[in-house]
């Protein structure tokens, strides 16, 4: 297979970059953090969105990747499934979202960095100008590496993915032998693990089936990637198997440390392993982790740079974006205009959802916003994969891998993806005890999702009609 593609892209990434890849964009210590912060119940939680969500999206996303690998991923199945008008809906929200994910994913990580320098500094994970600066700091890092190219950004994606398993295991282990020499901080019982079916927990489990997305990132890569085909499957299975196993295993071992209600929701998994270190007498740890988490979360950003701005970039060659969305960097071959924009609207928006908030407040905010927006191209992709099912192609194709059980099993797992789905961008406008103004973050949440879906709608109009008088200026 040739390693330059039609696009002019480059196939630069085998089965281990696409694995870390997988655990950089999906697996993130602030979501365990939550889960610890809301209770013990966050455990049944775990299980029910693994089993009826995380899995079902795996087997998904595997069919849809071995039958259309092409560049653009979601907005390439949408399109095919719904033509162009969906396929651009989706795959515009699905690179708005980014905006809104990219200042939360930011606020997290620098609020984890601060334990690099020991404990005496985690008073700066509340300081709103610290946030702000640093995480308008790691975004340039992170931009910067991907303009480059995949061949050099994927680096910063393959230490994002151990960068953010390790610490997770040290969490783990450290959290296993303070049990066994004074017990635990939790008394874990089956009925403390059960769900209480009230508003916060309806928000939470919104967060909870967030933190399984992502999967589908890597996708919209397919023709950056060395014989997709094989490497897909085998890299998104293993990555779905450590991923569902590492967030329940961590929340265990935060509870263990830490009592509930004292869990801090962006920097929980530091407040963790310091106890533990404390307890230990190995103060060093908690700063190995912290270092380690910090470029985690750097590769969390690079992965997501990487593969949405890959969205915008096929919606350039298509016309419904402006061209110049389509163009590559004529040294380093990337989509280096849609990479520009994503950047330089995220750090506004981090900016802006400071304003008159507390840093609680504010990520609540842009996390729900988050969201809502990356839900939507969610929708169509599960109805999208039980339409392409009843394709022809489906049972000819040697080199596509199906969801087991044949059209009933693609009804069977794209049902339980677009209801879980459907539910959560509906808790999601529910706001938890951390805001301070509850109307104002429901305002914030709809019409910022609202605006964003106007501005692209407004694009594709414009750009349908620039597309279709270019056709009829041809033929005349």
């Amino acid at each position: 297979m040739s390693d330059t593609t039609k696009s002019g892209l480059r196939r630069v990434m085998g089965f281990w970059d696409v694995l870390l890849f997988n655990i950089a964009a999906v697996l993130g210590p602030r979501w365990i953090a939550r889960a610890a912060h809301a209770g013990e119940f966050s455990l049944s939680l775990w299980l029910l969105a693994a089993v009826f969500f995380f899995l079902p999206t795996a087997l998904i996303i595997v069919e849809l990747s071995t039958r259309y690998p092409n560049e653009g991923g979601l907005y390439v199945w949408t399109k095919e499934a719904f033509g162009d008008f969906h396929g651009f809906v989706a795959g515009w929200c699905y690179w708005m979202y980014t905006f809104f994910y990219f200042p939360g994913l930011l606020m997290a990580s620098v609020a984890m960095s601060v334990y690099i320098g020991g404990p005496q500094y985690a008073w700066l994970a509340d300081n709103k100008m610290y946030a702000v600066g640093a995480s308008l700091v790691v975004l340039a890092i992170a931009v910067w590496l991907n303009l480059i190219g995949l061949n050099i950004g994927k680096w910063l994606q393959n230490a994002g993915g151990v960068g953010t398993y390790l610490p997770l295991m040290m969490l783990v282990g450290i959290a296993g032998i303070v049990y066994m020499k004074q017990g635990s901080m939790t008394h874990f019982s089956l009925t403390g693990s059960l769900p209480n079916f009230d508003f916060d927990t309806l928000n939470f489990w919104s967060g909870i089936a967030f933190a399984f997305t992502g999967m589908e990132l890597v996708c919209a890569m397919s023709e950056e990637v060395k014989d997709p085909h094989k490497t897909f499957p085998r890299s998104i299975y293993a990555s779905t198997f450590l991923i569902a196993l590492i967030y329940i295993l961590g929340t265990i071992a935060l509870l263990i440390l830490v009592p509930t209600q004292n869990v801090n929701t962006q920097n929980g998994v530091f407040q963790a392993i310091g106890v533990g270190s404390t307890v230990l007498k190995v103060m060093w740890f908690g700063v190995l982790a912290a270092l380690l988490v910090t470029v985690g979360n750097a590769g969390g950003v690079g992965a997501t740079v990487a593969g949405v701005a890959r969205v915008p970039f096929v919606a350039g060659l298509d016309h419904y974006l402006p061209p110049s969305f389509g163009k590559l960097h004529p040294k380093w071959k990337t989509p280096y205009v849609a990479i520009l924009v994503q950047a330089v609207i995220s750090a506004i928006i981090l900016v802006l959802s400071n304003v008159n908030e507390t840093l609680s407040g504010a990520y609540e905010a842009l996390i729900n916003a988050t969201i809502i927006i990356y839900f939507v191209p969610f929708l169509y992709m599960y109805a999208a994969a039980i339409k392409l099912a009843y394709r022809a192609d489906r049972e000819t194709d040697p080199r596509a891998v199906l969801v087991p059980g044949g059209r009933a099993g693609m009804w069977v797992m794209g049902m339980l993806g677009f209801l879980v789905t459907a539910a959560s961008i509906v808790f999601s406008l529910i706001p938890s005890k951390d805001v301070t103004d509850k109307s104002l973050f429901v305002v914030k949440v709809a019409g910022g999702t609202l605006v964003a879906i106007g501005v692209g709608l407004a694009l594709y109009w414009r750009g349908a009609r620039r597309k279709r008088l270019a056709e009829q200026a041809s033929r005349a």
